[in-house]
């Protein structure tokens, strides 16, 4: 009988033991307690989204959140990883990205704040000026869908070509160009992070470059492209989320971390000019 009542009693704790771990994990996401440490990993672009990630870690800790930066070199697998959970947010991409993104794969994902506009560029290692541009010239262009219309609309405003009146500038296509007097020849065939690549070896093309890859091959938007976006773009880079997490306190923190005065002020100095912080109005 005294062993058996041993054996329950040794139960018993081993029992409470395990209901009681829970209480101090601070790996996790969920809005902690006084005190408590909470772990956050974000997945983001290597410039400018990372950089920008680290200088708010500081600013984080002071909150009592731990930030972790997925560094990723592509488009694709921030979307992915953040749906199945190895992700508890991203940092890389603009509104129409992620949602094309969404109506693609069906993920659960929201946007929770915008941060940023990178201004998209037109460059090109041979062609000086826009008047310089020949008949027939290549454009070179991320095979990215979404960033088509994007493209399309910034060689109508340089006055290259002209879109089909009543088309969706975000959603344009090849198919909706209306008039193109230069005959110019659109290959949209090209991974995004191999455009500067073909910078430096297309001598007689224009080629179109995310500011977040033409900044990481040392090229300044402001001083190399021969033209670019205004700073009124619609395209703004957003913290993207699983919806369920939509409301999550520290991953709201995040984004009024990233839009504080003081990361809005490392953008501006850091960038000058290339990456405009948005206020989040």
């Amino acid at each position: 009988m005294k062993k058996s009542l041993l054996f329950i009693s040794i139960l018993s704790i081993l029992f409470l033991a395990a209901c009681g771990g829970g209480e101090t994990d601070e790996n996790n996401t969920s809005d902690g307690g006084e005190g408590q440490t909470v772990e956050i990993t974000v997945g983001a672009s290597s410039t400018p989204h990372a950089e920008i990630l680290e200088q708010a870690k500081p600013l984080l800790e002071e909150e009592g959140i731990i930030l972790n930066v997925d560094e990723y070199q592509d488009y694709v697998l921030p979307n992915d990883d953040l749906a199945s959970g190895e992700l508890d947010a991203n940092y890389f991409q603009h509104i129409p990205f992620l949602q094309q993104t969404i109506s693609d794969t069906g993920y659960e994902l929201e946007s929770i704040g915008g941060i940023h506009i990178e201004p998209m560029g037109v460059y090109s290692k041979g062609i000086e000026s826009i008047e310089d541009i020949e008949d027939g010239t290549e454009v070179i262009m991320s095979n990215s869908v979404p960033d088509h219309g994007r493209i399309l609309s910034l060689f109508e405003s340089a006055g290259l070509i002209t879109l089909k009146e009543g088309v969706e500038k975000s959603e344009a296509t090849m198919e909706d160009i209306e008039e193109n007097p230069m005959n110019l020849e659109f290959s949209p065939d090209y991974a995004a992070e191999f455009l500067p690549e073909l910078y430096h070896n297309e001598e007689n093309a224009l080629v179109v470059i995310n500011t977040n890859y033409a900044i990481g091959a040392d090229l300044n938007p402001l001083e190399d492209a021969l033209f670019i976006e205004g700073k009124d773009s619609e395209y703004v880079n957003v913290v993207a989320v699983r919806s369920e997490d939509a409301d999550n306190e520290s991953l709201n923190k995040l984004v009024e971390v990233l839009r504080s005065e003081e990361i809005q002020n490392f953008i501006l100095e850091e960038y000058e000019g290339a990456v405009v912080p948005v206020d989040g109005e």
